[in-house]
């Protein structure tokens, strides 16, 4: 094999490899690996580390399942939260989302994922068990329940809410200024903000 029938293969494997990744195409896909080939070595070394270090080195809360580098995410080990509520969301995406419009000042929980029976996914699969385990710790006044406006959604905010009602916390959906079936990750900050203060209670 020639030096060049070479480069091209591992090329096309790395292009292969970017495919994978949501959002990007096969076009999208060409032109990283390409960037990649004429990067410095330096560069490219240190976007490799870097991706090697999330595998190794993060993972999730044991509270509330965000996104960690330790036992507890930085909002769960933050004094000034407001520990009374629990925002709860599908995906650490959201979450972020949400805490970077700095409207919302208390704990969340991340259930990672969404009732949907269609594709096999039942409340065993999803974060619930957690979440009722907090709230039976106490302390707990108000769950705020943020799942996408779509049928897997709402399906999991009905379930949230038979689940929790229970234990006489206050429940509530937050607004939606949000299209409906649109993921609340790519709302913009007012629209977060807005929802999240015009929650109801379920």
């Amino acid at each position: 094999m020639s030096v060049q029938q070479q480069s091209q293969g591992l090329l096309a494997k790395l292009t292969k490899e970017f495919v994978r990744l949501p959002g990007i195409g096969q076009k999208t896909a060409q032109r990283l690996a390409f960037h990649m080939m004429k990067a410095n070595k330096e560069d490219a070394l240190r976007l490799a580390n870097a991706i090697r270090d999330v595998k190794e080195f993060v993972t999730f809360c044991v509270q509330c399942r965000n996104i960690a580098e330790c036992e507890l995410c930085e909002i769960c080990q933050d004094p000034k939260r407001d520990r009374t509520k629990i925002l709860v969301v599908e995906e650490p995406s959201t979450l972020f989302a949400i805490d970077q419009s700095r409207g919302y000042k208390g704990l969340y929980h991340v259930l990672m994922g969404s009732l949907s029976p269609l594709d096999g996914v039942g409340p065993a699969d999803i974060r619930v068990k957690e979440l009722e385990l907090r709230v039976q710790g106490g302390g707990v006044e108000e769950i705020i329940v943020a799942t996408n406006p779509t049928i897997e959604g709402e399906a999991t905010a009905i379930y949230l809410t038979k689940v929790l009602k229970p234990y006489g916390v206050k429940i509530s959906r937050i607004a939606y200024g949000i299209p409906v079936g649109m993921d609340i990750e790519y709302a913009d900050d007012v629209t977060l903000t807005k929802s999240i203060e015009g929650r109801r209670e379920l």
